[in-house]
């Protein structure tokens, strides 16, 4: 059984950011400033709070009598008290004797084009361990996108404005930082062990790092921009966000509706119609804050029992690195355009292309790891590599879809048509397009 590091990594860094925000918080008071304060304190206890409320739900506790738990939960003190309940179970794990134990069936990865079933024994305690384990996944990344990011753009925010990093400002910064991109990894972790539940998943070392890397060079110049562009254009960036926020949490729900499938009602039996749909508008609101900085890894399929979709759809995942890189583009032309004097001091030039240049690091690593590093990549029916030239095949249709005004002004003899590379490679382009339109 393996020691709960994931755990003790996902507290720890709660732990640190909310005392870091308290802090910094105590200092904007100080100061005079009300308003970063009042910010600062709700980006830090609103997604506490949602850390306690799912903490609760995912372990069940309304019905159980454990009203000691319930109060520290209260008392925002929940991740600690699960964090010891959690060590505690593993270190008495070999002490006492398992009553009983479950049966599981676990697929191997397949192996010269065959796939072993295996059977595993899961004890008392560690089916206890993989509750914990799964309950922190998913407060980790509320914690990091609910939280640490706004959080994180608030503060560089402020940092922009004042021309100045403090060493409170600059921790919070730094820890909330590692919250988005540990959540964001955890993201990936949930997703894997989500589609592939079947499987025995081995992820390796090397997968980590590929993760952590993308996951870093992909947020980090997300926030940077934003922040440029809002502090020179503070009337826009609120449609700015808005409409990237409604996009995402409107687009599972759209394609709910248009699949006219039965209302989801297995989410929990103790839920009425009404807890149903404020579970799952909190589920479409963390899949939109997910999808402001980074890409979902857990993509939201409301009409699947899991809620999520486990096919790998890399024609999505193109289209959405190819728009969010253009739109990074575009906000930071906007910011050097209409810059002010407080940034006489930077190199807009080299800063634009500094930028631009992570984000495409960002996709690189995403490329290896989805290539090389990916534990279940044998499983996958294409290649991404494979994905990708199919995807960027529709570039036929700008250079194919209009003919040229001379040649349609010609009257010539109709000819039988003849076969031809030009033709085939016009007609895989239409039935690949006619393929991204019903996904």
């Amino acid at each position: 059984m393996r020691l709960p590091i994931s755990i003790f990594v996902s507290v720890s860094l709660f732990t640190a950011e909310t005392t870091a925000a308290l802090y910094l918080s105590s200092t904007y008071r100080s100061a005079g400033d009300r308003i970063w304060q009042a910010l600062t304190l709700l980006f830090t206890l609103v997604p506490s709070v949602l850390v306690q409320l799912t903490l609760t739900f995912i372990h069940r506790d309304l019905g159980r009598d454990r009203p000691l738990v319930l109060l520290l939960h209260i008392l925002q003190l929940g991740p600690i008290v699960r964090c010891l309940e959690a060590f505690c179970i593993y270190g008495s794990v070999g002490r006492v004797e398992e009553p009983y134990v479950s049966i599981t069936r676990k697929k191997q990865m397949p192996r010269g084009g065959q796939s072993e079933e295996v059977e595993l024994q899961v004890g008392q305690a560690e089916g206890k361990l993989f509750t914990h384990r799964a309950a922190f996944a998913r407060t980790s990344v509320i914690q990091a996108f609910l939280g640490s990011a706004p959080q994180l753009t608030l503060q560089l925010y402020i940092c922009a404005l004042q021309q100045g990093v403090s060493i409170g400002r600059g921790t919070l910064m730094v820890i909330s930082l590692l919250s988005i991109v540990y959540g964001a990894l955890r993201c990936n972790i949930l997703a894997i062990k989500l589609k592939y539940d079947d499987y025995e998943v081995d992820i390796r070392p090397m997968a980590y790092v590929c993760i952590f890397l993308w996951r870093s060079f992909e947020i980090a110049p997300r926030v940077v921009v934003l922040v440029l562009f809002s502090s020179v254009l503070q009337l826009w960036v609120l449609p700015v966000v808005l409409l990237n926020f409604l996009v995402f949490f409107f687009y599972p729900w759209i394609l709910f509706w248009h699949s006219h499938s039965p209302f989801p009602e297995n989410i929990e039996k103790t839920l009425s119609s009404v807890g149903t749909t404020i579970v799952l508008c909190m589920l479409t609101f963390l899949y939109a804050g997910i999808n402001m900085f980074c890409w979902s890894a857990v993509q939201v399929k409301l009409n699947d029992p899991d809620l999520i979709n486990k096919s790998q759809n890399w024609y999505r995942m193109a289209v959405y690195y190819m728009l969010r890189f253009v739109e990074n583009a575009s906000l930071l032309l906007l910011w050097f355009i209409y810059k002010t004097n407080i940034y006489d001091f930077i190199y807009a030039p080299m800063l634009v292309l500094q930028l631009l240049l992570a984000y495409a690091i960002a996709i690189f690593f995403m490329l290896v790891f989805y290539q090389f590093c990916h534990p279940c990549r044998k499983l996958f029916s294409s290649s991404m590599s494979q994905g990708l030239w199919n995807c960027s095949s529709l570039l036929c249709l700008t250079c194919s879809s209009s003919p040229s005004p001379t040649r349609s002004k010609r009257k010539t003899t109709p000819e039988p048509p003849q076969p031809s590379s030009h033709n085939s490679c016009l007609c895989v382009c239409y039935s690949r397009f006619g393929c991204v339109l019903s996904l």
